[in-house]
Parts: structure tokens; sequence; C-alpha cells
């Protein structure tokens, strides 16, 4: 079974992985590109994504939060963002991948999901900010777990039991849901601890 190619094109998450992927790699992109700024430029003033003090990138990009595994966080979006272009792309393109890639690209997603629910706890509780950029690709991440992992069940590839897959496929239009339940939740612990409603809007209007 690990072996079997999952024979199903999911179209539409496809579309979704390849604008994901191009929002998200977008906005690593921004991100790395105040980081390179402000190691070229210290003390040049606040960067181009600081709004306010709560709504900033600074404190999040100095942190060592930011810099959890050596290197700047930005460039794990670089180079991870690639790969839901890619495959999603490749289904565009006709291509059906086996079970094992799809259990490994989902590995990938599950653990950006992982890593964002980290860093978000870490922005709202410890750092008191919320950093712009990084709100985009929360708004990405988030959507794109739950959506990979229910084509997995609806496809077959978690199992082949028609009781599983029916999961799937009623799970399908949840996702939209499920992805809003998560900001509403995440939203709502922002704005218990930090106020952030107002200072969002701000932002915005």
């Amino acid at each position: 079974m690990s072996s079997r190619t999952i024979e199903s094109r999911p179209k539409a998450l496809a579309v979704w992985l390849v604008i994901a992927g191009v929002i998200g790699w977008g906005a690593a992109f921004a991100l790395t590109v105040e980081k390179f700024h402000a190691l070229q430029n210290p003390g040049s003033g606040p960067a181009s994504c600081d709004f306010s003090i709560i709504v900033q990138c600074t404190a999040n990009l100095d942190s060592w939060q930011g810099s959890v595994f050596g290197f700047p966080n930005p460039i794990l979006g670089l180079t991870g963002w690639v790969a839901p272009i890619v495959v999603g792309m490749a289904v565009l393109s006709g291509a059906r991948f086996a079970r094992w890639f799809w259990l490994a690209f989902a590995a990938g997603i599950t653990f950006a999901f992982g890593f964002v629910l980290w860093l978000i706890s870490q922005s709202i509780f410890f750092l008191g900010t919320l950093c712009p950029w990084c709100m985009v690709t929360w708004l990405v991440t988030i959507p794109t777990f739950y959506a990979v992992w229910v084509y997995l069940l609806r496809a077959g590839v978690i199992s082949d039991a028609a009781r599983v897959r029916a999961v799937g496929s009623k799970l399908a239009a949840w996702v939209p849901l499920m992805a809003i339940v998560t900001y509403a939740v995440v939203l709502l612990l922002a704005q218990l601890r930090l106020d952030a409603i107002p200072q969002l809007l701000d932002v915005i209007f």
C-alpha cells in the first residue's frame, strides 16, 4: 500500500497550494528583505512593517524565536513554500503521486502548522507583538494544513476504508470553517492579551 499511486487529481487543492505558496513565499521574501536591511543598516530606525508597538516585525525578527534554528525563520519560508507551489503545479499538469509522497508532503505541512502555532503563542504571550508578514504566513498555513489532511482522508491516502474516505468527503466542505474558527481563536487570544483589534484596524484603515 505504501508504494501505490493515488489516482485522484485534487485540482481545487492544487490551485490553493499554488496560491498559498505564492502568498507565503512573498511574505517570507518580504521578511527576509527586512532582516537583511536591518543587518546592513543597524540603528536605521523602524522597519517598513513596523506600524505600532503591537503591530510590528522588528521585535519578532530580532528575538531568539525569530531565529530558532540558528538562522532567520523567513529562510524556512523561502525554501518551504516552494514545495506547495511545485506540488500544486505538478497536479494541475497531470502528475499523480505515490502514497508515500503525499504522506511526506503532509508531514512537511504538519511541521509548518505546528511551527506556526508555536510562533503565534510566542508572539502573543511572550513578545507581545503581531508581525504583519508573519500573520500573512499564518493566514495561508492554517487552511493549507486542514485542506491537505482532509484530502488525505478523502483520497484514501490514510486508509482505503470506505468509512474513512466518507469522513474526508464530509469534512471537505468544512475546511473554510475550520480555518475561520482557528483565526477566531487566534484573534481572541490576541485581543485578550494585547487588545489587538483596535491596533489592527488602525493599520488596515
